[in-house]
C-alpha cells in the first residue's frame, strides 16, 4: 500500500522511522519545512526509550504527488480545517485515511475526506517532538510493542481493510483490530483527559502528575466523568492496554484511594510532558477543546456534570490566552469541587 503520514510531529517521526526500519515505504508530510528538510538531509532520530536513527524520505504538502492508498493522520485536530482539503487530491475512491488523533475526530474527519474512507484508532505511547527530525519516545517499548494501535471502523464493522491497515502499523508496534471505535475513543479519552489534561493545567509530566495526591484525586474525578459521560452517549469503555478502564468508575470520592495502584500499573510507563503542555510552552493553541472538551460537550449532552474537566479546560485556556504555563499553586483552583465532591 502507498502511505503517507499526514503529521510528522513527535509521534510521527518515530512511527515513520520503525515502518521505514521494518521495510515499509511511506512519506511523512509535514507543513513545517525545516522540520522536513532536517528529516530528508539527516534521517528520523528518536532518542528517550528507544535510539534509532533511520532514513526517511519526507515531504512538504506542496511536494506530494500522485494518489495514497492509505493515509495516517497526526495532525494535530486544530489543523484539519486547513490541512485535510489539501489531501483530497491525492485520494482516490478506495483511499483509506486513518486517523490516529487525540480526542473523538472521526465524524469531524469524515466531513472533509468522506465516511466510506473513514477508519479511526488510538495510539497507546507518547512522545515529545525535540526539535527538527528528532523525537523522544517517553513510553516504554513495551508500550510500543504490545500496545501501540487500536483501529476499527465508524461503524464497528470488521472489514477486510482493518487487516490492511494493521499489515502497515504493524511494522511500527502492537495493532489491535476491535469492533467497538467509539470505545476505543473514549477509553483514549480517558487516558489524554486525565494525566494530558492535569499535564498542561499544571505544567507538570505525568510522573509529576501521578507523585501529588491531590493531583490524583482531580485524576481520578476527571476519569470518573468521562466513563460516565461515555455511558450517557450510549457507548461502552473497552479494555485497553490489557486493563479495564471501567474499574475507574467511582461510587463516591471514598473509591479513590483504592484506584491508585491501577494508575500507577498504566501511568507508570509513561513520563510524558503533554503535547498540550508543549504547545503551551510554545504559546500555541493547544487540542483542549478536542480532549477534555469533548467531555464536556458530552455532559451537557446528556445531563452529566463534569466539573473536573470544565475545570482544567479553564486553566489550559487561561494560559493559552496569556501566552504561558501554569504550575502546581493551580491545585488551589480545584479546591471548591474538591470538597462539593460526593
Amino acid at each position: 500500500m502507498r502511505t503517507a503520514i499526514l503529521g510528522a510531529g513527535a509521534l510521527g517521526i518515530i512511527i515513520g522511522a520503525l515502518m521505514t526500519r521494518n521495510g515499509k515505504q511511506v512519506d511523512l508530510i509535514d507543513s513545517f519545512k525545516a522540520n522536513v528538510d532536517a528529516l530528508n538531509a539527516d534521517g528520523a532520530t528518536v532518542t528517550g526509550n528507544l535510539s534509532l536513527h533511520q532514513a526517511v524520505r519526507a515531504l512538504t504538502p506542496e511536494q506530494m504527488t500522485g494518489t495514497y492508498d492509505l493515509v495516517l493522520v497526526l495532525t494535530k485536530q486544530t489543523a484539519n480545517e486547513t490541512a485535510l482539503p489539501k489531501l483530497l487530491p491525492f485520494l482516490h475512491k478506495d483511499s483509506i485515511v486513518c486517523t490516529l488523533q487525540n480526542g473523538v475526530p472521526e465524524e469531524s474527519v469524515a466531513t472533509y475526506v468522506g465516511k466510506e474512507r473513514t477508519i479511526g484508532g488510538a495510539v497507546g505511547f507518547g512522545a515529545t517532538w525535540l526539535r527538527p527530525g528528532v523525537s523522544e519516545l517517553t513510553s516504554t517499548m513495551e508500550a510500543v510493542e504490545k500496545y501501540a494501535f487500536e483501529i476499527g471502523e465508524i461503524d464497528g464493522v470488521l472489514r477486510p481493510r482493518l487487516e490492511k491497515v494493521r499489515d502497515v502499523l504493524g511494522a511500527a508496534g502492537g495493532t489491535t483490530i476491535l469492533t467497538n471505535l467509539m470505545g476505543i475513543r473514549y477509553t483514549k479519552l480517558l487516558m489524554n483527559a486525565t494525566f494530558s489534561g492535569m499535564s498542561a493545567a499544571l505544567n507538570g509530566t505525568f510522573s509529576e502528575v501521578l507523585a501529588n495526591p491531590t493531583a490524583m484525586v482531580c485524576v481520578a474525578h476527571i476519569a470518573d466523568e468521562v466513563i460516565k459521560v461515555c455511558r450517557g452517549l450510549g457507548y461502552k469503555m473497552v479494555e485497553m492496554q490489557g486493563v479495564d478502564f471501567g474499574f475507574l468508575e467511582l461510587g463516591s470520592k471514598a473509591d479513590i484511594p483504592s484506584k491508585m495502584e491501577f494508575y500507577k500499573k498504566v501511568w507508570g510507563r509513561h513520563n510524558n510532558k503533554a503535547s498540550m503542555l508543549q504547545d503551551l510552552e510554545k504559546g500555541q493553541k493547544t487540542e483542549i477543546d478536542y480532549i477534555n472538551g469533548v467531555v464536556c460537550r458530552g455532559g451537557s449532552k446528556c445531563g452529566i456534570p463534569t466539573p473536573f474537566n470544565d475545570k482544567v479546560v479553564e486553566l489550559v485556556k487561561e494560559a493559552e490566552a496569556r501566552k504561558g504555563v501554569n504550575d502546581f499553586s493551580y491545585l488551589a483552583r480545584f479546591e471548591d469541587i474538591i470538597a462539593a465532591a460526593k
